[in-house]
């Protein structure tokens, strides 16, 4: 059976014997979320010269739909409106439309994203743009409804009306969308050429301070977001300055995330953002990123305070990463739905009844008092239909301890014999959609995070899992001639790497070396800085978005603030100014420096948006140190100063091991200073090198940790 549809150039074949689903264009595609679409009755085009071509031959508006496979909004966009065959009728007649995943593609994401903030203000996804078939925009929106309401006009509205104005006033229309291109090239080639210096940290954290929110954390009101860059900064200005204010923003924002209904208590990993200012309705979904940049974050806290909250809290998160988010091959899954069966968390939610009937009796009272339990439940949200709660902490175990006569260490066997039942209970619902398309940049901030709880926790199984991502990454997310590629999935890895790809694996590999000391992963890094510097950096200063070779959009952008993950320009600044320590190449250092003249306007006005950049000038100001450790590499004297030295928050350093055991390290030709840096007796010794100035070598660790702490010996 063949269904057409007015307007259409290709018809939708209906097989009986495949549940009655019509496939358009989309279904030879791997992104996750694009098969979600194949079976739309709009006829969708994956982005290419076909749809383009095709758009200009029918002389059509394209109406372009930007989204990712566990984007809530997008679920209901395409409930409502793409699976609708009155409004796909509608898309079909009047445009030829192009589905786009974000995440295979940030480049064009990136761009059309900017249109809408332009010309709306604000921006997300679903994100929808139409736009001329040379791909000029001229309309921009996120969510549309399919029918109109409180004075949002829906698809079935909007439709006929662009259709209408692309017939009788396409000469408006094309002037409009020229100068909504030129807008976005100016606004792409604006110099903002200027200084930035330690009065800017200064501001970002005066700035962070007035919108730090005292009772819960965080910073603004609702919706909150993790932002895990700005505990990064923060950490990093307490170190610097002594500021306990700056410290104890930072702890309590990721206590009461922990603690907050933001958490998944049961199976570990934190949800996407809280759509309340107290962090305890999340939006559900998790986020690979998430996971990467707040281990990270937990991770320096414990550096920073000793706190075992927080190490536990970066364990478990890691533990959910490689239970769930883990292949076979060792690279990281992307993302999980915020829903299953229909309702947005129904996966982590629990009713008391539930809870009772699963736990004995005492277990049962303790669970419920401790994650603030409601008969009539807690949570209210879209389409739950039971009396369902969100799990979430609101007291210290001290509290409870003392008020349910119970000892902490009693209290914690009990809340943890609990979790277990209630998880292997959990684990027989309907799982949310897992995106298990495979990232370069989200691996590389995942290796990072592994990376650095590997030598800071002194976890093997995490090293072990640093390295199986990399190794992964090098191996099949690389061409012929050794550039990355952006995504694998089903055993195709395609789609030319972005700046992110480059800057966040090349991080990924500093903190591996780091941790191994493996001498290839850290030549590796410095191969792909320079491929990174050949075709992705502007004269001007500052890196673009995609290479020089990559498809030419209607602008070439340069990304540089820091939204939920950092740019790959932040993180590109912060990997030069370590590989330039660690090379003695000035000309690295050079570069980062022409980084941060080259957003300097913009910074200046709110550094607060650029807190990861902003890790990068405090490590770029100093002090900061360059540290090598002269001795066997298998000796538990070499082992026990590494250990020291990981042990302690020293954020502004680089660390280089020269194994006295080989004749001549590999790494002297990567660091040639490191060739007289020669053991002293046979001794494990450190050489501290502090803001370019070295002090005496030494073999006693208290006094390395004296040198590295900035106190007189």
């Amino acid at each position: 059976m063949f269904i057409s549809f007015p307007g259409d150039n290709k018809t939708f074949c209906q097989d009986n014997n495949m549940n009655g689903l019509n496939y358009n264009r989309l279904k030879d595609e791997k992104s996750p979320y694009l098969l979600q679409h194949a079976n739309n009755p709009v006829n969708w085009f994956p982005w290419g010269e076909e749809a383009f071509e095709t758009a200009k031959k029918e002389n059509k508006p394209i109406f372009l739909s930007i989204g990712y496979s566990t984007c809530h909004w997008c679920h209901v966009m395409e409930e409502e409106s793409f699976e609708d065959t009155l409004a796909a009728r509608l898309m079909n007649d009047a445009f030829i439309s192009i589905k786009v995943d974000r995440e295979e593609r940030p480049d064009i994401d990136n761009v059309y994203m900017a249109v809408c903030q332009a010309l709306t203000g604000s921006g997300g996804w679903p994100l929808t743009i139409v736009m001329t078939p040379d791909k000029k925009p001229f309309f921009a929106a996120t969510y549309i409804p399919k029918e109109s309401r409180f004075g949002l006009k829906g698809m079935l509205e909007l439709i006929p009306l662009i259709k209408d104005a692309w017939n009788k006033n396409r000469s408006e229309i094309e002037k409009s969308a020229n100068e909504i291109t030129n807008y976005l090239k100016n606004a792409a080639s604006d110099n903002s050429a200027g200084n930035i210096s330690e009065n800017t940290l200064k501001f970002a954290f005066e700035q962070l301070s007035s919108r730090f929110d005292k009772s819960y954390g965080g910073f603004g009101t609702q919706p909150k977001f993790p932002t895990p860059h700005n505990i990064l900064f923060l950490l990093r200005y307490w170190h610097r300055t002594g500021e306990t204010k700056a410290l104890e923003m930072a702890e309590t924002t990721l206590q009461k995330m922990r603690n907050g209904g933001m958490y998944d208590h049961i199976g570990f990993g934190f949800h996407r953002y809280s759509t309340d200012s107290r962090w305890f309705a999340p939006h559900f979904e998790k986020m690979l990123y998430d996971q990467a940049l707040l281990t990270i974050a937990y991770t320096e806290a414990f550096q920073a305070t000793g706190n075992k909250f927080y190490k536990q809290t970066a364990q478990e998160i890691l533990e959910y990463v490689l239970r769930d988010m883990t292949s076979p091959e060792g690279g990281f899954y992307s993302a999980e739905d915020a829903d299953s069966e229909g309702e947005e968390g129904k996966f982590y939610l629990w009713s008391e009844e539930e809870i009772r009937n699963i736990l004995d009796e005492k277990e049962a009272n303790v669970f419920i008092k401790v994650f603030n339990i409601e008969k009539g439940g807690n949570f209210h949200g879209e389409g739950s239909s039971q009396k369902t709660n969100i799990l979430h902490i609101e007291k210290t175990f001290k509290e409870i301890a003392a008020e349910t006569n119970i000892s902490e260490s009693e209290l914690n066997q009990i809340i943890e014999n609990s979790r277990v039942k209630l998880f292997n209970h959990r684990e027989k619902r309907v799982h949310p959609h897992k995106d298990d398309k495979i990232l370069t940049d989200w691996n590389g901030l995942m290796i990072t995070a592994f990376s650095k709880a590997a030598r800071v926790f002194g976890e093997k199984k995490y090293e072990d899992a640093a390295r199986r991502s990399m190794d992964f990454v090098m191996k099949t997310l690389s061409n012929t001639d050794g550039k990355l590629l952006h995504r694998y999935r089903d055993n195709q890895a395609i789609i030319n790497a972005n700046l992110d790809d480059y800057s966040f694996i090349i991080w990924g590999l500093i903190e591996l070396y780091e941790t191994t000391f493996d001498v290839g992963y850290l030549k590796t890094a410095i191969e792909l800085n320079d491929d990174m510097i050949k075709h992705f950096w502007d004269k001007d200063g500052g890196f673009y978005f995609t290479a020089d070779d990559s498809e030419k959009l209607i602008v070439r952008q340069k990304e540089y603030y820091d939204g939920a993950v950092p740019s790959g320009n932040s993180v590109a600044m912060l990997n030069l100014l370590r590989l330039g320590r660690i090379t003695a190449n000035s000309d690295l250092e050079t570069k980062s420096e022409q980084i941060a003249k080259w957003y300097s306007k913009a910074i200046e006005s709110s550094p607060q948006g650029f807190t990861m950049l902003l890790c990068a000038l405090d490590f770029a100001v100093g002090p900061s140190y360059e540290v090598v450790i002269s001795g066997n590499s298998q000796s538990e004297d070499t082992k026990s100063m590494l250990t020291a030295i990981y042990r302690e928050f020293i954020p502004n350093k680089v660390v280089i091991l020269r194994p006295s055991e080989t004749e001549t390290p590999e790494i002297i030709k990567i660091a040639e200073f490191t060739e007289n840096q020669t053991s002293i007796g046979g001794k494990s010794t450190a050489y501290v090198c502090k803001n370019y100035s070295c002090d005496a070598p030494t073999t006693d660790i208290i006094r390395m940790l004296k040198l590295l702490r900035n106190k007189k010996c």
